[in-house]
């Protein structure tokens, strides 16, 4: 027979696993928002008569709302709990969703978008905080990098359910149930995940490090009682209770501040720069201008979204990569792994792309040698940055940064991520005509380069340690 403690430790376990399950579709929400625009664009030009500008600023709106939204969570986090804010933007998620399908106007549908974006914002940094604040040190890595997994799994999700309406339908454009077009429908399918997300919140605990840090200790130990057992509650809660004192006062903005220099504190800048370079690396260019870049370069439609499947099928499998390394070998090896990678993969990418002539069509077109060559580097730095970058980011924000400043550096580190986001989202046809591919991607590749010597310097490695020991 199983001893008590064997039965509590699995017990326990079932617990965190069952918490973390529910937090991560935080992350399928967050893909699933970001990629259900997809296949709707010709809906949208239709039924609000956009300009080509206009379809633009209707599909980018969300990324507006994204910053916002990662800005606000991190502080309204601290104010009324991560799983509170959470509920929050899942609500979003379902009224933006209801919203952006019945829109009777470019100007709705952008306010819808932008509130979905700001679901999507607080999404992003609120659940990986959250799993980092209810695991154990010895897996949180690993359970905090299912949020990439899951991100990309929400994207394909959007993609597949876009494509069974279209294909149901016979167009995104044409009448489907209610009479109503297809593309609208492809909005309100969203309502699906987004309750089943807010249902089960409705059903997990708050953490335990908001709940100390409002003074709810009697609340905090009996949630870590179901986490770590009765012998290291009341410890655990002793430590966070510790670890909050010494500043004696709630988290507030001007924590970031270092009090004897009072200038911004060097951890927080290290959130931010892994935050932004985790987007000027260009990783959003291979998922929202996949097929486009592909066909540009004389690949066939049907060609370029074979590869946009494939390349969504390495990043999975990379990402798990991450979740059985992260807690062996650390998050900094991984960052630096990935950052070498990166650079030269996107380096090849670049000098592949600088060799392409333009055609009698006015497209690009480069020998089936070189085109080969480019899909291969192209296809090994979706493995490199989803093996490393992707999803540790991610697991570094939601705990590199001590108790009392967290809410509010994730608020500045979250904002940066997405500002850089629609940075590079926007610049890219600009920088493409403008200096051409072979010029963009070697501006990728210089970012990866600079990204290797930037975790060199600023990034400290966190595996093994507790929250309540991150230094600030």
């Amino acid at each position: 027979m199983q001893d008590t403690a064997s039965v509590a430790g699995e017990a326990n376990s079932r617990f965190v696993l069952a918490i973390v399950a529910v937090a991560t579709i935080g992350g399928f929400m967050f893909g699933y928002d970001s990629g259900v625009i997809n296949g709707t664009q010709e809906g949208l030009e239709k039924a609000f008569d956009l300009s080509r500008l206009g379809t633009g600023f209707n599909v980018g709106a969300i990324l507006i709302g994204c910053a916002a939204g990662a800005f606000l969570a991190g502080r309204l986090a601290d104010l009324f709990g991560r799983r509170s804010v959470m509920m929050v933007a899942a609500l979003l998620f379902i009224v933006s969703a209801l919203i952006a399908g019945a829109a009777g106007s470019s100007t709705v549908f952008v306010m819808a978008r932008l509130l979905g974006g700001l679901g999507v914002g607080a999404a992003s940094v609120l659940s990986p905080v959250y799993i980092s604040e209810v695991t154990p040190a010895r897996i949180r890595g690993s359970l905090t990098s299912v949020q990439q997994i899951m991100i990309i799994s929400g994207l394909t999700g959007a993609f597949v359910a876009n494509y069974v309406l279209a294909n149901a339908a016979g167009g995104s454009t044409a009448p489907f149930w209610l009479g109503m077009a297809a593309w609208r429908w492809m909005f309100w399918m969203q309502t699906i995940p987004a309750a089943i997300y807010f249902l089960a919140l409705m059903v997990i605990p708050e953490s335990p490090r908001f709940l100390v840090a409002r003074g709810r200790e009697d609340e905090a130990r009996r949630v870590l009682v179901r986490l770590l057992g009765p012998t290291e509650a009341a410890q655990k809660v002793a430590e966070i209770r510790g670890s909050l004192a010494s500043d004696h006062h709630r988290p507030r903005f001007s924590d970031l501040r270092d009090p004897a220099t009072g200038r911004l504190r060097t951890l927080v800048w290290a959130g931010i720069g892994i935050a932004i370079l985790q987007q000027l690396v260009g990783i959003n260019i291979v998922f929202y201008y996949g097929a486009v870049l592909w066909q540009s370069v004389g690949f066939s439609e049907a060609d370029s979204l074979k590869i946009n499947i494939l390349s969504g099928a390495l990043s999975i499998l990379a990402c798990f990569i991450t979740v059985f390394t992260v807690d062996r070998i650390g998050r900094k090896p991984l960052l630096l792994i990935g950052s070498a990678g990166m650079t030269v993969t996107l380096a090849v990418v670049a000098a592949c792309f600088s060799t392409a002539h333009v055609a009698a069509d006015g497209g690009l077109h480069m020998s089936d040698t070189v085109g080969l060559v480019a899909l291969i580097a192209a296809n090994l730095y979706v493995i490199f940055f989803n093996g490393s970058w992707g999803p540790v980011m991610w697991v570094m924000l939601g705990e590199m940064f001590p108790n009392q400043i967290r809410g509010s550096a994730l608020a500045v580190a979250g904002a940066a991520q997405w500002a850089a986001n629609f940075f590079i989202s926007v610049s890219f046809p600009a920088l493409a005509a403008g200096v051409g591919l072979g010029g963009t991607y070697g501006f990728y590749a210089v970012s990866a380069l600079f990204s290797f010597f930037f975790v060199r310097r600023m990034v400290r490695e966190t595996r093994g340690r507790e929250l309540e020991d991150m230094p600030g």
